[in-house]
């Protein structure tokens, strides 16, 4: 691959050695902005890196953009959910555009996301914003009373999320009265939204000047746990109703560069309906499935994506077709043991021998008691498969969901 005369410094803000290699490969000069700690491993091989706290806002902020100016940085690339707002305001400065913060802002905070998808004629579920108990309480009433539900009738679901964390992280599901009295009081402010039907699927779509470069369509077997990339093919025959949905949340929330990963809902009557979108680099190891199906380096994707001066011809030899370019169809089952005593690891033939299987990085834990999870919680690990049947593949990751992977105390006795 041509490679063109990068100038000036970028900074890469969160640790990521993928995204560090892939500047390397792509000839970048970059600044490694970590969480306190991690600096020093990374001064030690020869990469150049700075520390700060992204969760910590004071009047010190401004030392940071101060830093990287003195250090020749001209563009800010988040990697992570926490760094997304810090991009925003850094870029806001590095490009002379003052509004950029404030849109970053609008992909960090929930409700203000909804509110402008709404405002923009995209279609939402019902959400609000609640400060307390009573205020949870009084929506999931209202929800119901709206679809007039009566004794004995099963109530509408409404779902609650913090409304600046990342992903499925404190989202919980309210299905009775007596569910929101278990939320603590400290988990709000929260977003309350309805349940939207349907099959969920997320998207990755890499955009240059306002343009999608390359869309992927990635279908949900399992909503946090298991995928697979591109989707099969009744999902995949929607791309074109998908990518129109796509290029009005890009024009909505006038995103210029860098990837997106939009989360939608498709309907049995095959309408569309908006979730929420990040600007930043997506979780459930999408990047790597999307690398395996079609070939090319995500996290260099990112980065031309991101910066402003990459040459239309360069992201025009980059990005293979969206159809043609697919050399098969790569899936993920993300592993949770089951609460109790995990003791140890078993590994069936059953996986290994399975002809879509390519890896694992599941661990042998240490002996210990797996609590009941928050949201998804942490995976012990996860299982690649890989196929040219589309089907085959999807199979495989929701047959392996339910596979019991760990020992457990009472197995030894």
């Amino acid at each position: 691959m041509t490679t063109f005369t990068r100038p000036g410094k970028i900074a890469l803000l969160g640790y990521s050695i993928e995204t560090m290699e892939a500047a390397q490969a792509l000839g970048y000069d970059f600044v490694v902005v970590v969480p306190p700690g991690f600096e020093e491993g990374l001064q030690k091989e020869g990469i150049n890196a700075i520390s700060w706290e992204f969760d910590k806002l004071s009047q010190d902020s401004t030392h940071l953009r101060e830093q990287l100016q003195a250090l020749g940085c001209r563009l800010a690339v988040p990697l992570y959910e926490e760094c997304v707002e810090w991009a925003g305001a850094l870029n806001a400065v590095f490009l002379d555009e003052p509004r950029l913060f404030n849109r970053t802002l609008l992909l960090r905070d929930k409700g203000m996301m909804k509110r402008k998808a709404q405002l923009s004629g995209i279609r939402v579920g019902v959400f609000e914003e609640v400060d307390a108990p009573a205020d949870l309480l009084r929506f999931f009433r209202r929800v119901n009373e709206a679809q007039s539900r009566i004794e004995g009738d099963e109530l509408d679901l409404v779902h609650v999320k913090p409304l600046r964390a990342a992903g499925s992280v404190g989202h919980r599901v309210i299905r009775t009265e007596e569910d929101v009295a278990e939320i603590p009081v400290d988990a709000f402010p929260l977003l309350a939204e309805t349940h939207l039907g349907g099959q969920e699927f997320s998207c990755e779509a890499f955009i240059h000047g306002g343009k999608i470069q390359f869309m992927n369509v990635n279908e949900y077997v399992h909503l946090g746990y298991s995928q697979v990339t591109p989707a099969t093919p009744d999902l995949e025959a929607q791309r074109p109703k998908i990518r129109k949905a796509v290029e009005q949340l890009v024009k909505a929330f006038d995103i210029r560069y860098g990837v997106i990963h939009p989360e939608f809902f498709l309907d049995a009557e095959g309408e569309l309906a908006f979730g929420e979108v990040a600007n930043r680099v997506p979780g459930g190891h999408i990047f790597e499935l999307i690398q395996r199906a079609y070939g090319f380096d995500t996290y260099q994707a990112l980065l031309l994506s991101a910066d402003p001066l990459t040459p239309q011809a360069e992201l025009d030899a980059f990005f293979p077709d969206e159809v043609s370019g697919r050399q098969g169809y790569a899936g993920n089952c993300l592993v949770f043991p089951k609460p109790g005593v995990v003791t140890g690891l078993n590994v069936p033939d059953e996986l290994t021998l399975h002809p879509c299987f390519e890896k694992h990085s599941l661990f042998e834990p240490m002996a210990h008691k797996v609590i009941k999870r928050t949201g998804f919680g942490n995976h012990y690990g996860t299982l690649f498969f890989f196929g040219e049947d589309p089907q085959e593949v999807r199979d495989a990751v929701a047959h392996f969901e339910d596979v019991e992977f760990f020992q457990r105390a009472a197995q030894l006795t």
